[in-house]
């Protein structure tokens, strides 16, 4: 009953050419006795409910050029529980936010994606920043290339990618150091992103501040190592990272932090291999001892660059299974695919 429920019945435009000569000439009733026959109005289960219009995939008002979720739309889309536009929604989900000033949903990204190529076309992202176009592109089985000027965004997408992937998929990163002359030229020609391309050879991530205001750290790695998580309490490895002359004193230094911020190891990443004064300023920092393993950790550890593009880490706790660190992306579902390798064009 309309009038007891307040609320008129208005045939919407996309019904329109359902009707005979798009409606012209019929009245209101006659127009719902006819999308009635159609099947295209649905009656509630619910006694009393508002019978609703009936709309299939690809019929109606086209996709418009804004997407924005509707919360507290339930039910409005026809055989469907989501809200409008929800696959777009903000990031609310503390699962998916990765810390990353500008990230863009998932969903809007599969969008996009999924509406401009196919699979296997190629999909490129000048300005990838925490890499969702990456990850996106990826899941939806299309070849991609992302690029940053940041050694922090490229840290930061690999340890999203491997978070997702669990290393099942192959990629190529072009542009970082692979060398120890590189990571010099890095380290001559702009010393922040040297420190940043430092710290992702370990893991860790760099610390928020100015520039020229480190307090001496520049990064952290945190790391649970008791056994009863109910009472497991953070602990902090602290980084300090030089890329031109060092000795003792900025040993000296690092171990005053240490101390000043209670971490538990330290780590002191440089260009140049550690003298003796160094490395006895390092062995007098005492130990730190872990309930995961007998032997106690080196409680200030001095680690170069050529040993760590070698494949030497830190020697703590087993940061693969309690790093927490960084946020983790959640684990990307269905089969990888490879990522093929490029042709590139004959000079």
């Amino acid at each position: 009953n309309p009038t007891k429920a307040g609320r008129h019945w208005a045939i919407p435009a996309s019904l329109v050419e359902f009707l005979p000569d798009k409606g012209n000439g019929m009245t209101s009733q006659q127009k719902l006795e006819c999308l009635f026959e159609q099947k295209l109005i649905v009656f509630p289960q619910k006694k009393g409910g508002q019978p609703m219009y009936k709309q299939y995939v690809g019929k109606g008002v086209f996709y418009q050029d804004m997407w924005a979720y509707q919360p507290n739309t339930h039910g409005v889309l026809y055989n469907s529980d989501e809200c409008i536009d929800e696959d777009v929604k903000y990031l609310e989900s503390e699962e998916e936010k990765l810390g990353f000033e500008t990230q863009k949903p998932v969903g809007l990204l599969e969008r996009i994606i999924t509406t401009s190529s196919d699979e296997q076309s190629v999909v490129l992202d000048p300005f990838c920043g925490c890499g969702t176009t990456i990850v996106t592109a990826q899941k939806l089985n299309r070849i991609w290339i992302g690029i940053d000027i940041t050694s922090l965004a490229v840290s930061l997408i690999k340890n999203r990618i491997k978070d997702m992937y669990q290393d099942k998929i192959a990629y190529e990163v072009i542009g970082e150091p692979v060398s120890v002359p590189d990571a010099k030229e890095l380290a001559e020609n702009d010393p922040y992103q040297f420190q940043w391309w430092a710290l992702g050879l370990v893991g860790a991530r760099p610390v928020e501040q100015k520039k020229g205001a480190d307090k001496g750290i520049d990064g952290r790695l945190y790391f649970h190592d008791e056994p009863d998580s109910s009472k497991a309490k953070t602990k902090q490895i602290l980084l300090s990272v030089k890329g031109g002359h060092t000795g003792p004193t900025h040993v000296r230094d690092l171990r005053g932090v240490i101390e000043r911020e209670n971490a538990a190891i330290g780590v002191f990443i440089c260009m140049q291999k550690p003298t003796k004064p160094m490395r006895t300023e390092a062995a007098s920092s005492g130990f730190y001892k872990s309930p995961w393993q007998k032997e106690p950790y080196p409680r200030l550890q001095i680690l170069t660059i050529e040993e760590l593009l070698n494949g030497k880490r830190i020697d703590c706790p087993p940061l693969g299974q309690v790093n927490v660190t960084f946020k983790k992306a959640p684990k990307a579902k269905g089969k990888a695919a490879e990522q093929p390798e490029l042709e590139y064009p004959q000079e």
